[in-house]
This record gives structure tokens, sequence and C-alpha cells, in this order.
């Protein structure tokens, strides 16, 4: 099984140094995953951007970011990464002499980018949302929506303790009672055995997460609605508002703080997702990663 990763993307942060050159800063759980897979080809697909030497300096800081894991130069595939045309070179160059390349169903794109994610399965390729989902891509699992709930007395470092461990990816710590997250059935069941229940929502495949905060005022008969069944009544609304401006299908995924949760098919445009009314900034594309059970205080310092 190959793996066509994207190490700008959800493997590492990109800083650019004084002199001009990059540094890659691989992102948590992303070494421990490639060494998952010591013996599998690993390859990378990334826009370095059109600027002379672009390629080179990605090139460099991906060998010095990630020593000995990004060796064979025919799975480093450099451009933009908005049809399959990149993916299916990317399986083509699983060809070695004398040997034919892998079935594209045989190669996984991890990608946190929906659309790109859409576009590797349009190749045939599988995809992981993130590097912790990428076993269970090669094994053909699915990974779901996830409302993780914190009973009174257990704290986010204890479901860090379990997350960091297991497929469990956070992508919006709403509070110190709910976490929204990636995870498989593998995942939810050590936290349910932890003492964390889960609930399960739809798959994620090619779907992102925003976050839709309704700051309309509610017409009369839904503000005295909203005093009685509080967030559920406000969240319901703005889902209602949001399905009713587009065709793509929309998966709830609960209610958020001051609105809505949900995922988006890949092919959606921001316009898609967009509440009628609300003031600038009321929508926040969610992104998978480990660190935010670490730090979400910045989160909340921001009204999130």
């Amino acid at each position: 099984m190959g793996r066509c990763d994207d190490a700008s993307g959800p493997a590492a942060d990109v800083r650019e140094e004084p002199d001009g050159s990059l540094t890659l800063l691989p992102r948590p759980r992303v070494l421990a995953t490639l060494g998952v897979f010591p013996l599998a080809r690993k390859g990378v697909t990334s826009n370095p951007g059109s600027g002379e030497g672009a390629v080179e300096r990605v090139a460099s800081a991906l060998r010095a970011a990630f020593p000995g894991r990004f060796t064979d130069d025919a799975l480093l595939h450099w451009g933009p990464k908005d049809s399959a045309e990149i993916f299916a070179e990317a399986v083509a160059g699983t060809a070695r002499e004398g040997t034919p390349a892998s079935a594209a169903d045989e190669c996984v794109f991890v990608g946190e980018d929906h659309q790109e994610r859409g576009f590797a399965r349009e190749a045939g390729l599988r995809t992981a949302a993130h590097p912790v989902f990428t076993v269970a891509a090669v094994e053909n699992r699915p990974v779901f929506w996830a409302r993780i709930e914190l009973p009174e007395g257990r704290g986010l470092p204890g479901l860090k303790a379990v997350a960091d461990h297991n497929e469990v990816v956070p992508v919006h710590v709403a509070s110190a009672r709910l976490v929204l997250a990636m995870a498989t059935m593998v995942g939810a069941a050590a936290l349910e055995q932890a003492g964390f229940p889960v609930d399960l929502r739809g798959p994620v495949e090619e779907t992102a997460a925003f976050l839709i905060r309704d700051d309309r005022p509610l017409a009369p008969d839904h503000a005295s609605a909203d005093i009685l069944g509080g967030a559920t009544t406000r969240a319901t609304a703005a889902f209602g508002l949001v399905a009713g401006t587009t065709t793509r299908p929309l998966l709830p995924l609960g209610s958020a703080p001051g609105g809505v949760y949900l995922a988006v098919p890949a092919g959606s445009a921001i316009d898609d997702v967009h509440l009628p009314g609300a003031k600038p900034g009321h929508t926040e594309r969610l992104f998978p990663d480990p660190a935010l059970l670490s730090r979400p205080g910045e989160a909340w310092s921001r009204g999130q």
C-alpha cells in the first residue's frame, strides 16, 4: 500500500526563514504515524507555488524535516491539487522498472482539505483526513464525525491522554464539557471504555466541518423556545436556514457555541454555508488538530 501525502498540509507547518529558506515543522502524531509504515513507499503531493526555486525550497525543507522518510523522487509530485490529474500522476509514479504501477485503490492520500480528498477519490485513491487515520484508510475502515462529552470530574487532559493514543483527532473544543472530533469505531470504543461518552454522526469521507455562529435575533416564538430549549433550538434554526440556501447535502453535527456544527461535501463553496443576515466572521472552517486539547483557551479567548 503506497501513501501520497501533502507534507506542507496535514504533515507539517511551514516557516519561512530570514534567508528565504523554508523550515517544515512536523505536526503532532505525524512522525509516530510514519513509523507505523517503515516499509511502505511514501510520497508527497504539494503545491510549492510558482516562484523561482519554489520546488527546491520545499524539497530541501522536506528532506531536513523528515530525514529518510520521503526518499523516492518518483513519488514527489509538485503542483496545484485542483483536479484529479496530479493524483493520477502520483499513482503512475509508483511504477518501478519492470514493475507496473500500483492500483489506485492501493494508494492513500492524506489531506485535510476535503476538496483535494475529493479529487484524489475521483482518481481512485483511498483518502484520510489526518495521518492518524492512515491505518484505517489502508484497512478500509470509516472515520466519523464525533461529539465527545466530558462527564463531571473528567477534564481535557484526561481526554487528551486517551485521544493521543487512539484513532481520535479533535477539530474543535467547544467547552470544558464538549469536543467535536473525528474518530473511527476503534477510537470511539476506546473513549467509551475510558468513560467519555461519544455521539457518532456521519462519516467524514470527503466532507469538511464548519462552526456556524447564529447572531441573529430570534423571532418572538423562537426566542421563547430558545429559553426553554437552549442551544438545541438555535442550532436547529441555524441549520434550517443554511440548508434552505443550498442544494448541497449538509450533515448536521449538533449544537455549537452560539450556533451549529455542520459538515459539507467536496465541491461546496463557502457561500453554501452562509447564514443569511449574520454578521461577518460567523462561519469558521474547522480542521483536525491533536494539539487542540492542549490549548483550548486560545479558542475560548476568541469567543469560539
